[in-house]
């Protein structure tokens, strides 16, 4: 079997060289399959691309964003894979060790059907823990994290979470088949790793987070966009409240029955957001 490695880039071009040498590293028990998007960089990442024998490089326009990009990929690893192959999601602003694939691997083995994440620790020392995954409240539009509060003295090998994120998790190729891949136009960028999750475990596999298999990354790898104005804030694919990816995302986290007042709660939540921004800066 194989596993397949997806990689969206757009320029950062050191970041994408150690993410490539870390995963030439990996000591796993199935073949490694790189995959990399460049979608559109111009500061020699391509050139860099284009002299890797063992890298399977995949181009877009500039337009792909990180849905596009992961789409992309999905679809040429469609052509070849067999339902008992894997596809990894990492990004290039990590640092993988070089055990990490294979643990999420054994965990994907041990408990499936299921898809299986990583925890997120910060990339300078002493490695705070950042992420581990997230807990979704449907009726508040909010998402908090699992260990917002620290793991503690977990001895549990595996936590179950609402969603997956695509830092670093590995799918079953059958269960990212199931559930149709992604959805791009709909979730370009932000939340798109989220929704696709949900659609995994709507078709039955479990979403699960391997506590040992650690990425690390930067402290501040959330969104550094800051939009401006309605228009941006809520129609820029920039922006982490993008309306369209706020409607799939939570149209897909909803029981059916739910989905029937999404758009009228969705826009009072926003409006609540917007007025309590308004207090705060006028008090």
């Amino acid at each position: 079997m194989t596993v397949h490695v997806l990689i969206p880039v757009f320029n950062r071009l050191a970041m994408t060289r150690n993410v490539v040498a870390n995963l030439r590293h990996q000591q796993v028990d199935e073949a490694l399959r790189i995959i990399v998007v460049d979608d559109g960089s111009t500061d020699g990442t391509a050139e860099f691309l284009a002299s890797l024998d063992d890298v399977v490089v995949l181009t877009g326009n500039g337009n792909l964003w990180w849905g596009g990009a992961i789409d992309l990929g999905l679809r040429r690893t469609f052509e070849t894979a067999v339902d008992q192959d894997w596809v990894v999601f990492v990004n290039n602003d990590t640092e993988l060790p070089p055990d990490f694939i294979q643990r999420l691997l054994d965990a994907a083995r041990k408990y499936a059907p299921a898809a299986v994440g990583s925890v997120v620790r910060d990339i300078q020392p002493p490695h705070q823990l950042i992420s581990v995954g997230p807990r979704i409240d449907v009726n508040r539009f909010r998402v908090t994290d699992v260990g917002s509060g620290g793991l503690g003295d977990r001895i549990s090998e595996v936590l179950e979470v609402d969603a997956l994120s695509g830092r670093g998790v590995i799918f079953p190729v059958s269960a990212l088949r199931a559930a149709g891949g992604m959805r791009p136009r709909w979730l370009p960028q932000y939340l798109a790793d989220y929704e696709l999750s949900l659609r995994i475990r709507a078709h039955g596999w479990r979403l699960l987070v391997a506590v040992d298999a650690t990425v690390y990354s930067h402290s501040e790898f959330g969104s550094a966009f800051r939009p401006r104005g309605l228009r941006n804030r809520y129609f820029s694919v920039r922006s982490p409240t993008y309306l369209p990816a706020q409607l799939a995302f939570w149209w897909q986290a909803r029981r059916p029955t739910g989905r029937l007042t999404l758009l009228p709660q969705l826009a009072w939540h926003f409006l609540k957001q917007r007025f309590g921004q308004k207090q705060q800066l006028g008090a």
